[in-house]
């Protein structure tokens, strides 16, 4: 039995924009000339309950989260070091522990990226590249523009790196290539960005580069191989078939099923394109399943999040949200109607963030 919850929107969100040129018929995405929802809905919902603006600003919380998950981190991989990598031990320590910590650093990395860790960005930067160490592989400085991009930009073709492209879609399309796209998501989200659109190189990249390649060099002079071994293999398990990695699908792929007539843009029919998810496992992911609570407010820290949705429950109640994550990756492999297609896209607007500044 299905575990998402369909309901009608509501509230009027999605206004017209300028058309654009008909779709290719082998292209099945959701083309849509309408406005993302949640630039209108955060104006609706301020002018409806002003005292929302009260939650944004930083969490002091989350840098002691990340100082104990590195820490929790570091002691694993000095436990393991001595562990054959295709050991009992060794593989349930990587996914039951390895790979939810450092689904949380991802995910705090994501927080950090809205300046959400300190007043100070500079702060907020240095503090990334720190919660990527266990990583062990440098990405943070990448991740803040094209993610900043992702919201600036939600579905714009050539923008938001979220999305699938049409070569993804088109060759995944069956249940073994959802499978193989699960099973391997964390490897899709870190190159396809790259084939999207090139970032300048700062020196912000060179330092997240440079403090990876000291912490690596160090952990394997120190501990050895398969302590570093260990930390990659958490941070791959960790996009792959983990239930938190369903927050990855789970965000924006559209699962409720929709009429034919949803497919052509000038229909102007109305398809949910971010869904929250409201259960236990964001105890563990900084709140991310509030998804489309963050996109509405993305200065709204992780810890306040609950508090804004219950301030706004009027606006989020009727939304269409996921009941599980695991329930997500599972319908989303075997659902011949859910794939890499369901996905919103548009042609026009939106702006790229990511010059050299540090803001």
């Amino acid at each position: 039995m299905s575990t998402t919850v369909t309901v009608a929107p509501n509230h009027g969100l999605q206004l017209p924009v300028k058309p654009s040129q008909p779709r290719n018929a082998s292209d099945h995405f959701f083309w849509t000339y309408t406005e993302e929802p949640h630039r209108t809905r955060r104006q609706a919902i301020i002018k409806a309950h002003p005292e929302v603006t009260k939650l944004c600003g930083h969490e002091p919380l989350t840098k002691y989260i990340v100082l104990a998950v590195v820490s929790l981190q570091i002691l694993c991989a000095a436990w393991l070091r001595h562990s054959p990598i295709m050991s009992a031990r060794f593989l349930l320590t990587s996914y039951i522990i390895g790979a939810t910590a450092n689904q949380n650093l991802f995910l705090a990395i994501h927080e950090i990226s809205h300046n959400l860790a300190f007043k100070s960005p500079i702060a907020n930067r240095l503090f990334a590249v720190f919660a990527n160490l266990p990583i062990g592989l440098p990405y943070s400085a990448s991740f803040r523009p094209y993610h900043l991009t992702h919201h600036k930009s939600l579905g714009v073709d050539g923008l938001d790196t979220d999305l699938p492209t049409a070569l993804e879609a088109l060759f995944l399309d069956s249940i073994l290539g959802k499978a193989f796209f699960c099973t391997f998501q964390i490897l899709f989200y870190a190159i396809r960005p790259m084939m999207v659109y090139q970032l300048p190189f700062t020196s912000l990249h060179l330092f997240n580069v440079a403090a990876q390649l000291a912490f690596d060099i160090l952990l394997v002079h120190y501990l050895g191989a398969g302590a570093l071994a260990y930390l990659i293999m958490s941070s791959f398990l960790a996009g792959s078939l983990h239930p938190c990695a369903g927050h990855f699908i789970a965000e924006h792929y559209v699962f409720d099923k929709q009429p034919k007539s949803a497919r052509a843009p000038a229909n102007h029919v109305p398809v949910p394109e971010t869904y929250s998810y409201y259960g236990p496992l964001n105890l563990l992911t900084f709140n991310v399943g509030l998804h489309n609570e963050h996109h509405d407010f993305p200065a709204i820290p992780w810890s306040r999040l609950p508090l804004l949705h219950e301030m706004a429950k009027d606006f989020y109640v009727d939304l269409p949200h996921h009941a599980s994550w695991v329930w997500v990756i599972w319908q989303f492999i075997c659902d011949k109607d859910v794939g890499l297609w369901c996905r919103v896209k548009r042609e026009t607007g939106g702006k790229k963030v990511g010059g050299g500044k540090v803001d």
